[in-house]
């Protein structure tokens, strides 16, 4: 999606080779036009799919999985990083280990908000080593939902992830696909 990589291109910063910062748009302050142009591609790419609840995963996915629920007129359901008094215990949980953060959460969704009749959008701002996406699909399966497909607003192509979610047979479309980044050179994406 040209849009999202001109916005990456212009506001966001390389730290080191593997962390781009995109906190002017993306992930802190939100970009609210962007993501609904974010959410009408997606919308377009999966639209032969019977998709009734976008999946996301606490906290970055939520603002924009927000904007794509809204295209497919159907809810959002995030999974919890941690564990409320007023969720209960009648939940399904995965553990995740965050790359960004330096540690592994429980994630959690409650039952009473997936079930087998779900078909199900997961919806992520980073793809880099499938890690969350993972959690999410292990949420999903232990529900009996289906997943029809996994939206990403940016893959860091250039780690396994991305390669090893699609090699487990689900429909990855990321709208930035990073090839390369580091401090010096900037920025490349693939094709």
């Amino acid at each position: 999606m040209k849009m999202l990589e001109e916005k990456i291109a212009k506001d966001g910063i390389v730290i080191g080779s593997d962390i781009l910062k995109v906190d002017s748009f993306l992930n802190h302050q939100m970009d609210v036009a962007l993501f609904e142009e974010m959410g009408k591609e997606w919308k377009r790419l999966f639209a032969s799919k019977p998709i009734n609840k976008i999946l996301t995963i606490e906290a970055s996915g939520i603002g924009i999985a927000c904007l794509v629920a809204r295209e497919f007129h159907c809810p959002v359901v995030f999974a919890k990083k941690s564990k409320s008094r007023n969720v209960g215990n009648d939940v399904y949980s995965a553990q995740v280990f965050s790359f960004t953060h330096g540690n592994t959460n429980d994630i959690i969704v409650s039952k009473k908000y997936l079930g087998p009749e779900d078909h199900l959008l997961l919806i992520d701002d980073f793809l880099a080593n499938g890690e969350a996406l993972r959690g999410l699909i292990s949420v999903a399966d232990q529900a009996g939902a289906t997943v029809e497909g996994i939206g990403i607003a940016i893959e860091k192509a250039f780690q396994n992830g991305g390669k090893e979610i699609r090699a487990m047979g689900y429909q990855v479309e990321s709208l930035a696909r990073i090839a390369a980044m580091n401090e010096k050179d900037g920025i490349s994406f693939t094709d």
